[in-house]
């Protein structure tokens, strides 16, 4: 690895503290660093010797694998990224660190030898936690730097992941039924009981007459009055609808309702499509 990565750039600044960390069994902040290969082959050493015996030896590698299924989770980037982009990060970082450090104490005034005692303790304790908190913001720092570097997709994989409709259409035991709409176009329904959900997708289909709207509706299994699931008009008709309440309907329907929908069915579905929970 090149001393202008951003492990080189780590390893330059704290070598010296990975051997003061572990003395001190501050052996788990050093599991991100590990985890991107921002060490050394001795320091390496140094870390798996240590942790062959010491009781948050697990700990320490749980985190390590953490850090690295994050890293692995990062996609194939949608796009390159900007040329110099690491050179800009690390640049920006010792910038920062600079701009954060701590200027010189100005020099104490005489005193007796107990008190230089306290205040050189108090010095070494406060110059320790500042160096930690610099270390533990520059790791963090890196580590965003190689996401992203390595995967400017994870952000929308992510809160793909997280949408209700995408939750439900790759749900493994996802169930798809298509019904073809009178007057063109066809409607698909995605059900997955595991998510207790359903999607319709509206393909082809006309807009509703003016001042009309599609609405959807449950048809529960104790034959109690159709449930109102939402209205459909012409700027949403195209896109999914997901509908909680799988497990307790047995069809959905779909009718042509005044704009706005309306609390019980008006008239006669246009379309009815069982579903199997």
């Amino acid at each position: 690895m090149s001393e202008n990565t951003s492990g080189g750039f780590i390893r330059r600044m704290f070598a010296n503290d990975i051997a003061t960390d572990l003395a001190e069994g501050r052996v788990l902040e050093l599991a991100e660093i590990y985890a991107l290969d921002a060490v050394s082959h001795d320091e390496r050493d140094m870390i798996d010797d240590y942790i062959k015996d010491a009781p948050e030896g697990p700990a320490f590698l749980e985190r390590v694998r953490e850090a690295r299924e994050t890293l692995a989770a990062s996609f194939a980037p949608e796009e390159a990224p900007p040329a110099r982009l690491l050179d800009n990060i690390m640049e920006r970082i010792t910038t920062d660190a600079a701009v954060q450090a701590p200027s010189a104490p100005a020099a104490p005034p005489v005193a007796g030898p107990a008190v230089d005692d306290l205040a050189a303790a108090r010095a070494k304790r406060e110059e320790r936690t500042r160096t930690g908190g610099a270390r533990r913001w520059i790791i963090g720092a890196a580590a965003a730097a190689v996401i992203a570097l390595g995967g400017i997709g994870v952000g929308a994989y992510v809160a793909a992941q997280n949408d209700p409709v995408n939750q439900v259409l790759q749900a493994q035991d996802v169930q798809k039924k298509s019904a073809p709409v009178p007057g063109g176009g066809t409607a698909t329904i995605s059900a997955s009981s595991a998510k207790d959900s359903f999607v319709v997708l509206m393909d082809g289909v006309a807009p509703a007459p003016e001042g009309k709207v599609y609405q959807l509706w449950t048809l529960p299994k104790d034959g109690s009055a159709p449930v109102p699931q939402g209205t459909m008009d012409a700027e949403t008709l195209s896109k999914p609808a997901v509908v909680k309440g799988l497990s307790s309907a047995s069809s959905v329907a779909i009718t042509v309702e005044p704009t706005g929908g309306s609390s019980a069915p008006t008239s006669d579905p246009v379309l009815v499509v069982g579903l199997s929970a």
